[in-house]
This record gives structure tokens, C-alpha cells and sequence, in this order.
């Protein structure tokens, strides 16, 4: 059939293509000069970094002549603000001016040892090293007759201090958190695991940001099927551009349109050092202070670091607290519609008949209902987190019983709803973790209970724990246990155990499962 608008289509989509080509000709063209070597010649060397970083005010040339030998030029580039001043003149401009060592016949490596104190230095021949290296916050030094340059390390970022997480803090156990910079939040974890069994790899995500990442694990027990799984998804990833490490979560997960989470999140150095004593894996990216882990286990999301702090018998509790808080987000509002509006039978008549009495007078039903204020609560909620921290959470919590009591006295909406939206969201907060989740599988529910009632609610129920159930995260089973059912696979589930019982790590995340000797209690 003919289409009077197809013409019109095509020359679109010819233009789109032309301009696709232009700029994948043009990366090519950028990526082949990066990749070239550099001349022998200083001053071609130096044009040609020019006309790399044209219209870029920031980059610095200093010429620099040495004080005893006049023949002897050098120049030298860098970022400015990016970069030490301090370094810079007592570690290179100093001493390449008052240097009175006779250049031997290799001048870069004769800098390197005898005149140069900078405290890395990198010889390269290589424009892709020099451009990484500018870039990032090094210096970049030309030499005269040489197809050789030295990248110098100058370093000088604005970063934050090391303090407490504000979205995980604990009320017993360690205070530190990562920041931005990817050597200090290594440095961090270093710091704890104080052995050579610790691995760090590192690795370069995105064609134009070229962001520094870090695969991180202790190669004693870390699971190698895992790893090399995760290895092969890495090296799949060609982007652009990662500027935070959700950037790689949603690359690399299983069940990507999942609303459960297969990759752990975490900004507390002590969580990973644990996660990397149960043979996980840690994911670090300069620019973030978000550290993946993998493989990520369901029960995850209702752990807490403070678990381990504390006395079992406390936490323990809290724990079951807030599974059952989960529970009770997402069944309360999908319960409470069922028995309303399709099983009245199962309420005993006083509450019956005082439920009917408030919703006397209501213009919706009860399903509307339901539906409408959990949106405005997470309107409210989300409200809450986006204002600044001073008034938002008073903003949030004003808002709710402002708002809720003048619908209930207008009419709009029953005074039991309240409640129900009340308590779905007070227990949603108990698991921080899950608040994505909980929101698409809460309306999944209701749903099901506003067509069908309970059954409906059973059947939705049934579908989530099916989905749950076959949830895997870099092949391992997120939800299942592996083998036989045993005390040391269900330690730290639902309750934590004793220090002194957990004598073995997750048989599903580490290859050496002893963490440690039978203590003499456990003999008798």
C-alpha cells in the first residue's frame, strides 16, 4: 500500500544515518591518532598535543631550560587545577632547571633516575598514554629529540573526607564510608585485608570518560567460575560513557527486567571486606563512592552490618522484623481490599459493621482508594528525599497527616484506609533496600486482590515467589540453598547465628567454605 509519507521517512533516516557514520568516522579517526607513537621531533610532538586539546584553556605549557646547559628545553603540560603546584615545582620544575647531571644517551630514562623526584613516572611512546594521562591529573613532559615522554604523577583532586555513610548508618560498628577517589577507597579496604591473597584488577569502562574501575577479590576464595563470568560481561561492555557503577549493574545483571536487584550496593568499607571474606567479588569506580558486589543473595536485602556488631539475640529479632515488614508492605493494602470488598464473612460483625459506617458517604471504592493514597504516599515520600534534609523528612511527615486528615473529614476517603496506608508505609520503611521493589509488587498484589479477592491475591503471591525462586545472580540461585539443608547453609537467613557456630562461609559464593577452627564449645 502506498504511504504519502514514506518519501519523507526515508530522507529522515538517511540524514540520521549519514550523521551516525560521521561521528563513528570520526571516534575511529580520534581513537587511530591516540593510538599513534610519538616523533622524534619536540616541536611536532608538541603541535600536535596542541591540536589535540585546541579550545581547552585549562591545559598549561611551561617551557623550561636547564640552568647549565641552555641547549637543554623541555615542556612541559598540564591540567590546571588538577594537579599539585607543590609537586610540580620541587618534584620537576626544580630540578630540571638546576640539575647539573649531564643527560646521558637515553634522556628520558637518564631524568627518570637521576634528576626527577616526582614519585611515579611513567615513560611511554605511546599519544594514548599521554592523553590519559593529562586528562587525569599528570604531568605531561616533552624532551627534545626523543619519540619519548614522561608522565608525571602530580595529582591534586578536591575530594570529600572520609566520613559515615548518610543512607547507611549504624548504631554500633565502624563510621567510615568511601568517597570518590578510587586509590582511597582501595586504600580503605587494604587497610583491612592486610594480605597478599587480596586482588585488584583494574580495568577502563567508556570511550570518552575513560573511567578507572577496579575488580577487587581474594583469590583464595573467590568461586573462578564466577569470576570468569564476570569477566566475560565486562569485557562485552562498550559504552560510551560510566560515570557511576549503576551504570554497570544494569549491564552485567541477570534478569534485567527483573525489579529485584542481582548486584550489591554498598558505601561502608566494612561490608565489603566481609563480602570479600565469603569468596564475593567487589566492583570499584573512580568517581563514586557506590561499590558493587557480586554474586548478591535475596536475604542481602534484610541484612544490616550492625547484624554483626550486636548481640545475635537482638539482631536476630530486628531481622525477622524486617522480613516480616516486607511481607506486610506488600499484603496489607492487597489483604484489606480483599476482605472489604469480596470476603466480609471472615470480619467479626462490630468491625464490619464499624468499616461500613466510615465508608458512608465515600464517592470511591475501595480499590480507587487504596490506589490513590499509595500514590500520594510515595508522592510524599519521595517528596521527603529530594527536599533538603532539614525540612524533608518534617515536610513528609506534616504532609501525610495534614493531607490524610482533611480527606477523611471531607469524605474523600475512609478514616481505616489511613491506616492501611499507614502501616504499608511505616514497615515499607524497614527495608531501605527494596523500596523499588516494593512499590511494582504492592500494585501487582492489589491488583490481583481488587479483580479476584484472596484468590487473586494467592495467585499473585504464588507468581512473585515463583519469580523470586528462580532469581540468579552470576549463576548462583539467589533465594535457594545449595545442597542439603543444613544448619550452616540457613546460619545467617532468617536468624544470625553465633560467632562461634558459623564455622563455614556460603557454600554458594566461596570455594573455601572452613572460615574457622571448631571452637571447644561446639565439641562438647
Amino acid at each position: 500500500m502506498w504511504n504519502p509519507f514514506r518519501p519523507k521517512q526515508e530522507e529522515k533516516q538517511k540524514r540520521i544515518d549519514k550523521v551516525l557514520n560521521q561521528s563513528s568516522e570520526q571516534s575511529e579517526a580520534a581513537n587511530q591518532s591516540q593510538e599513534e607513537v610519538l616523533s622524534s621531533s619536540m616541536e611536532e610532538n608538541c603541535q600536535h598535543f596542541e591540536e589535540l586539546f585546541k579550545d581547552n584553556d585549562t591545559i598549561i605549557c611551561r617551557k623550561i631550560q636547564n640552568a647549565f646547559y641552555p641547549w637543554l628545553e623541555y615542556r612541559l603540560y598540564y591540567s590546571d587545577g588538577m594537579v599539585s603546584s607543590s609537586l610540580l615545582h620541587d618534584g620537576v620544575l626544580r630540578p630540571l632547571i638546576e640539575s647539573r647531571e649531564k643527560p646521558g644517551r637515553d634522556l628520558a630514562e637518564s631524568l627518570s633516575r637521576q634528576v626527577l623526584t616526582a614519585s611515579d613516572i611513567q615513560i611511554s611512546e605511546k599519544w594514548k598514554d599521554v592523553c590519559d594521562g593529562v586528562t587525569y591529573g599528570d604531568a605531561i613532559l616533552f624532551l627534545p629529540h626523543s619519540s619519548r615522554t614522561l608522565i608525571l604523577s602530580a595529582k591534586n583532586f578536591q575530594l570529600r573526607g572520609v566520613e559515615e555513610p548518610e543512607n547507611e548508618r549504624v548504631l554500633s560498628g565502624p563510621r567510615e564510608g568511601f568517597n570518590e577517589s578510587l586509590l582511597g577507597n582501595l586504600t580503605l579496604i587494604r587497610r583491612r585485608l592486610r594480605t597478599h591473597d587480596l586482588k585488584l584488577k583494574f580495568r577502563t569502562f567508556g570511550r570518552r570518560t575513560q573511567t578507572k574501575a577496579c575488580v577487587c577479590y581474594l583469590d583464595g576464595l573467590v568461586n573462578k567460575n564466577i569470576l570468569k563470568l564476570l569477566e566475560d560481561r565486562l569485557n562485552n561492555i562498550d559504552i560510551d560513557g560510566v560515570l557511576d557503577t549503576n551504570y554497570l549493574s544494569e549491564l552485567v545483571r541477570d534478569s534485567a527486567l527483573s525489579p529485584f536487584r542481582s548486584t550489591g550496593y554498598t558505601e561502608r568499607p566494612d561490608v565489603v571486606a566481609a563480602k570479600l571474606l565469603e569468596g564475593r567479588i567487589a566492583i570499584f569506580l573512580d568517581g563514586t563512592p557506590v561499590v558493587l558486589t557480586v554474586p548478591y543473595l535475596f536475604i542481602e536485602n534484610f541484612q544490616s552490618s550492625e547484624d554483626y556488631y550486636m548481640n545475635f539475640f537482638y539482631t536476630s529479632f530486628s531481622r525477622m522484623l524486617r522480613i516480616l515488614g516486607f511481607f506486610m508492605t506488600i499484603t496489607v493494602p492487597g489483604f484489606y481490599i480483599a476482605i472489604v470488598a469480596f470476603h466480609h464473612e471472615m470480619l467479626p460483625t462490630p468491625l464490619l459493621i464499624n468499616i461500613a459506617s466510615e465508608r458512608t458517604g465515600v464517592p470511591l471504592p475501595a480499590a480507587a482508594e487504596a490506589f490513590i493514597m499509595l500514590i500520594v504516599f510515595d508522592i510524599l515520600r519521595e517528596t521527603g528525599v529530594r527536599m533538603p534534609s532539614n525540612i524533608g523528612q518534617a515536610l513528609s511527615i506534616v504532609g501525610a497527616l495534614v493531607i490524610g486528615q482533611a480527606a477523611v473529614e471531607a469524605r474523600l476517603v475512609a478514616a481505616p484506609m489511613i491506616i492501611i496506608v499507614g502501616i504499608t508505609g511505616i514497615t515499607g520503611l524497614l527495608v531501605p533496600r527494596m523500596n523499588a521493589p516494593i512499590i511494582f509488587v504492592r500494585i501487582f498484589i492489589l491488583i490481583g486482590s481488587s479483580i479476584f479477592g484472596l484468590f487473586g491475591m494467592m495467585l499473585t503471591l504464588c507468581a512473585l515467589f515463583i519469580h523470586m525462586l528462580n532469581l540468579d545472580s552470576f549463576g548462583v540461585s539467589q533465594l535457594t540453598p545449595s545442597g542439603r539443608l543444613q544448619f550452616q547453609e540457613i546460619k545467617d537467613i532468617v536468624i544470625r547465628a553465633p560467632w562461634w557456630t558459623m564455622i563455614q562461609r556460603p557454600r554458594r559464593t566461596a570455594w573455601g567454605t572452613v572460615r574457622q577452627k571448631v571452637p571447644p564449645r561446639t565439641k562438647e
